[in-house]
């Protein structure tokens, strides 16, 4: 989502940086590309002036420019301004003292609600909790089964009472069932309309007092642009939001809403959605987004993508057997599945500090298509093949081919790949063998 905004401010970095002096005029003119930098991904004009504002007020007020590295210290108020603006910390949902806690989602149509209260559930399911679902959306035709729908695949389970005309009525036995039940989390969905209109906020009001939630939360589409502003402004004033949740942020708008929403209103963005599956959902961190948006990387959600779809012991075998060299086939394509679990490669690489930029071009080349045939490849193989593919002679790639829809070229590039890898790691192990090196030079947990 803020591809273009990344772009914009890279460049602008590298000419600060670029500099070994900078002179007021210098830091005015690359305020100016900052603050059109922020227009353009559509941030409010109040708060991108606000924004720049407060960064000239420290660069020229704190003598940043008679610094050894004025460049630097530019960009570190830049990154600085950026957290703040995103929200400046990451905040949990609250646990109530004696459960179940209340989440009450609210939002307008077609934000994602339904769906994220989906995810949301699946996601404290997996962290050990009993979330409940609770289905008030009661005059959107057909939205108690969508939410049925969206629990079973979650594995959650759904509190609905059909033919119901009371929304608070349904969330107060929804709540008495959990506390009878032992689920230690209640997420409401709340009705929504077209626009925002006085009827649903009155609703909302009451079945927020009625309920004591400990937590309202505003589900926010990243794609309503400047509309987003005063729609939030508005959930804000009448039932005093205590945070956000950002969905479609995978998608291809511009972003200023994200960064206009949580200044205007001051509530935390504590997750945002960034694809259509159920394990969609992430915790946002101000400090790291500010980072992912300047091509500082983010290695701290990389480790926790990877830890996610990582088992220790397979993990620790891996280990073992790079060390003998005996990596196979069927170890690579095991590998490259837990990649593919991890997200789409280009979003991958933009958390690795310092690739970013530079591989841009290079993730787009090797996009998952490219992923999709070389386990297309490995799949064709027989299990001798894949653990000895010495065996593998003309008539056995061709074949491999055909199989795979690939060509032969194909098919040896993988091969040819997979052995100078191989020969890499053989390298490596003679090295730790003679005591050159204590351990792998890449990590494998």
């Amino acid at each position: 989502m803020f591809e273009a905004l990344q772009s914009r401010f890279q460049s602008i970095i590298r000419t600060l940086t670029g500099r070994g002096a900078l002179s007021e005029a210098d830091v005015d003119a690359a305020l100016r590309e900052v603050r059109l930098a922020l227009l353009e991904a559509d941030v409010n004009f109040k708060v991108a002036k606000a924004f720049v504002e407060r960064i000239r007020a420290q660069a020229v007020g704190q003598d940043v420019l008679k610094s050894l590295s004025p460049g630097h210290q530019v960009v570190k108020l830049v990154h600085r301004e950026l957290i703040r603006l995103l929200g400046g910390s990451s905040r949990e949902l609250r646990v109530a003292d004696r459960p179940p806690t209340i989440i009450l989602l609210a939002g307008l149509h077609g934000a994602g609600k339904t769906t994220t209260a989906g995810k949301l559930a699946y996601r404290l399911r997996r962290r050990g909790r009993r979330p409940l679902l609770v289905a008030t959306d009661l005059k959107r035709p057909a939205a108690v089964t969508q939410l049925e729908t969206v629990g079973r695949q979650a594995e959650v389970p759904v509190f609905a009472q059909p033919g119901a005309v009371d929304p608070i009525a349904v969330a107060r036995a929804a709540i008495a069932e959990a506390d009878r039940s032992g689920h230690d989390t209640v997420i409401i969905d709340s009705a929504g309309r077209l626009h925002v209109d006085d009827e649903l906020m009155a609703e909302l009001r009451r079945m927020r007092e009625a309920i004591a939630a400990h937590d309202v939360l505003l589900v926010l589409d990243a794609m309503a642009g400047q509309d987003a502003v005063a729609m939030a402004e508005r959930f804000h004033r009448d039932l005093r939001l205590d945070g956000l949740i950002v969905t479609k942020l995978d998608g291809d708008a511009r972003g200023g809403a994200v960064l206009s929403v949580v200044e205007v209103t001051g509530c935390p963005v504590l997750f945002a959605g960034v694809s259509e599956k159920l394990d969609g959902l992430e915790p946002f961190h101000p400090d790291r987004m500010a980072s992912r948006i300047l091509g500082m990387g983010d290695v701290l959600t990389l480790i926790e993508k990877a830890v996610e779809v990582t088992d220790a012991d397979a993990a620790a075998q891996l280990e073992r057997k790079l060390r003998r060299a005996e990596f196979t086939l069927e170890d690579f394509r095991q590998q490259l599945r837990q990649v593919r679990k991890m997200g789409p490669l280009d979003t991958l690489i933009e958390m690795i500090p310092g690739l970013g930029g530079r591989m841009k071009g290079a993730a787009a080349e090797m996009d998952e298509r490219q992923l999709t045939r070389v386990e297309a490849i490995i799949d064709s193989m027989t299990p001798l093949e894949r653990t000895q593919p010495q065996v593998l002679d003309g008539s056995r790639r061709r074949r491999i081919a055909r199989g795979s829809g690939t060509s032969i070229q194909d098919v040896n590039r993988l091969f040819k790949q997979f052995e100078d890898a191989k020969r890499l790691i053989k390298q490596v192990g003679e090295m730790e063998r003679k005591g050159k090196r204590g351990r792998l030079p890449f990590p494998l947990q």
